[in-house]
């Protein structure tokens, strides 16, 4: 990841050059323009204070701190299920295809087209299930979105298939009806795993900084989501808004999109990630 990383994040590492006069007024400066704000900003500058040593040293300790919160695990037996939501334009059944890229490498995979709602979602993500070579339960405009992930749950138990990616509509925080629906898809996966999702995660566009985090937490207290993908990770400088988000939402960060490409989906890891920011 750590390679990957420093060629992909080059507007937000070079936000964070500067940093190397590591002196309070230039590390408060960078984390401000990063978007990291001025709460987390004061902690941050705080704990820099009381430690001993080099400032850059204790500055990414401190960010690789605020990072570091518990992940979800993926247990028990298949099939494990990944429901992904998010807000429309957050790339979010882009990030489905990303997803079942990745874990097809992990074991099989079946993808279920809950997007209902949008034109050509389904021919979309049935061209990602073809290029990539795994299975998907369609599903055709206006359908009730929560019997094409009964089925595909389905299917994948009674076939052996080890994981499920939910793509479901985006939506506007907003839409009561739309968040309804998705309690409902909630509640037809628990009829096959008590717990619900095994990753219920939330598509955020990094591009938009800390202005996503209010739209999120109306999808936090909805839906029991557990994990965070933050989005177009590579066109942003406001990157630094990725400490807030995690913490005011108390959900970590578990991938990050950093390009258009399928394979361009980073499992993150807060150390390699912080450093990739300095190298």
């Amino acid at each position: 990841m750590f390679s990957t990383l420093v060629g992909k994040l080059a507007k937000i590492r070079q936000a964070f050059s500067a940093t190397r006069d590591a002196s309070p007024d230039v590390i408060e400066d960078t984390l401000i323009q990063a978007d990291v704000g001025i709460q987390y900003t004061s902690v941050i500058l705080q704990r820099i204070q009381k430690k001993k040593g080099d400032a850059l040293t204790a500055l990414k300790e401190e960010m690789i701190r605020l990072l570091s919160l518990p992940k979800p695990e993926i247990a028990g037996s298949p099939p494990y299920i990944i429901m992904v939501s998010g807000v429309n334009g957050s790339g979010k059944t882009t990030t489905v295809a990303k997803l079942a890229n990745l874990y097809v490498r992990r074991g099989s995979v079946l993808m279920a087209s809950g997007d209902t709602y949008r034109d050509a979602a389904h021919e979309q993500l049935g061209i990602w299930a073809r290029r990539i070579g795994v299975e998907m339960v369609g599903s055709q405009k206006g359908q009730d979105a929560a019997s094409v992930v009964f089925d595909a749950v389905a299917k994948a138990s009674s076939k052996k298939i080890d994981y499920v990616i939910v793509d479901t509509a985006g939506r506007l925080h907003t839409r009561t009806d739309l968040m309804e629906e998705l309690k409902k898809i909630l509640r037809v996966i628990r009829k096959f795993k008590a717990g619900g999702p095994d990753y219920n995660l939330l598509t955020v566009d990094a591009t938009l900084g800390q202005n996503s985090i209010q739209q999120a937490r109306i999808f936090t207290e909805g839906i029991s989501l557990n994990g965070l993908i933050l989005t177009k990770f590579d066109g942003t400088a406001k990157g630094g808004a990725i400490i807030p988000i995690s913490n005011e939402l108390h959900l970590p960060v578990l991938y990050l999109g950093i390009g258009e490409g399928i394979e361009d989906i980073v499992e993150f890891e807060p150390a390699d990630f912080v450093h990739a920011l300095f190298e």
